[in-house]
């Protein structure tokens, strides 16, 4: 049987897979790339943010990223995404990448026989940056003219 925590992370990440799906739904590469009153992060970059967050929890759980993501810094925490838009993946690109980790990421939770205790604080952190930014994408969407997809 699989733990409490276990199964928690498992059932949280099915949801907010959801509501990226939701939130992203609809949005061209070229609304990806637009930032808000000029400076806020564009949903590309929160995106491939995601993502890229995504790798480490993979990494945790022993298994294999979606990219290498050094070649994909630009998408890291501090990175300055204003100085590298000409960097940004296409958006379909990114949501093949987001699919892949989805579907790792379930596979990898399935998988796991417990979650050592000593990694809880970092996967509850990183659960807690998931939802965070996926709010990010609901609050962009309707600063592009989108309707809210979370009802």
């Amino acid at each position: 049987m699989k733990s409490s925590a276990q199964l928690l992370l498992k059932i949280q990440n099915e949801f907010c897979g959801e509501i990226i799906k939701k939130n992203i739904d609809g949005i061209s590469h070229e609304e990806s790339m637009v930032f808000p009153n000029g400076e806020a992060n564009c949903i590309n970059w929160i995106f491939g943010h995601l993502i890229f967050v995504r790798n480490a929890i993979l990494e945790m759980l022993g298994e294999k990223p979606v990219w290498k993501n050094s070649d994909f810094a630009f998408y890291e925490r501090g990175s300055k995404p204003l100085d590298h838009v000409e960097k940004f993946l296409e958006f379909d690109h990114l949501k093949i990448y987001f699919e892949e980790s989805q579907t790792r990421l379930q596979i990898a939770f399935e998988k796991q026989k417990e979650i050592p205790a000593e990694k809880m604080s970092d996967f509850a952190a990183l659960s807690l940056h998931e939802i965070y930014h996926s709010g990010q994408l609901g609050y962009v969407r309707p600063l592009l003219g989108k309707e809210g997809a979370i009802k």
